[in-house]
């Protein structure tokens, strides 16, 4: 693919489980595998957050044994760009796809972000790649197309399902069930087996279900790029 073309690539700035207080943030497995697949692929790559700087990953995540996280944490480019993401409400120019990395911290921050929502807006209007994998597409529930309409409706959505909630014991953490709110924005969700790859593509909308689906969700924004 050429290297002309490029991806923003977003995480989340949230370091909390609600009012539990443990630690969480963006999953690391979900940022490394797509970046991955974008760094072979040639594409130009920035990463932001709401907060700027330095973004909590969920500690969870990092000990991961995962092949792309050994390769992402021994990228000096890859960890110089994690160590200074640029700040959301700072993202003026244009990217040709834009991926909303999962991770808990995602429920918390970028759901309600009208940095994110604008920003997201926008790229959907301006016929960009718009893309979230796990509790990414949480920060899509607040995006709206130029009509007002949210841009997941009528749209085949996948998305971190309830099931996999219940599973790793956070619905009654989490201020609202990812699936569920999707569904009732009129999102044609679709899922595959509990921990399972599973992504989709609709369009130039792309999403993923869980962190096993990071690469794949990747591959279908490259796909969607053409």
């Amino acid at each position: 693919m050429s290297d002309s073309k490029s991806v923003l690539m977003i995480v989340t700035s949230h370091d909390r489980l609600g009012e539990s207080g443990k630690p969480t943030g963006f999953w690391l497995e979900e940022l490394a595998a797509p970046y991955a697949v974008f760094r072979d692929a040639g594409l130009r790559i920035d990463l932001a957050s709401p907060g700027g700087g330095r973004p909590p990953a969920d500690p969870k995540s990092e000990s991961g044994e995962a092949e792309p996280v050994r390769r992402f944490l021994a990228d000096r480019e890859a960890m110089a760009r994690l160590e200074s993401t640029r700040r959301l409400a700072d993202v003026e120019e244009r990217y040709d796809a834009y991926f909303v990395v999962g991770g808990h911290g995602v429920m918390w921050d970028l759901a309600s972000s009208p940095e994110a929502a604008a920003l997201l807006g926008r790229a959907h209007d301006a016929g960009k790649v718009v893309a979230a994998v796990c509790h990414g597409p949480a920060a899509l529930v607040g995006v709206r197309d130029a009509k007002g309409e949210p841009i997941v409706r009528g749209r085949r959505v996948a998305a971190f399902s309830n099931e996999e909630e219940d599973a790793v014991g956070l619905t009654g953490i989490v201020p609202f069930a990812l699936e569920t709110r999707l569904r009732e924005l009129g999102a044609r969700y679709e899922r595959g087996p509990k921990w399972a790859a599973f992504a989709v593509r609709d369009g130039k909308l792309v999403t993923g279900q869980n962190p096993q689906s990071s690469a794949d969700t990747a591959r279908e924004v490259l796909a969607a790029l053409g």
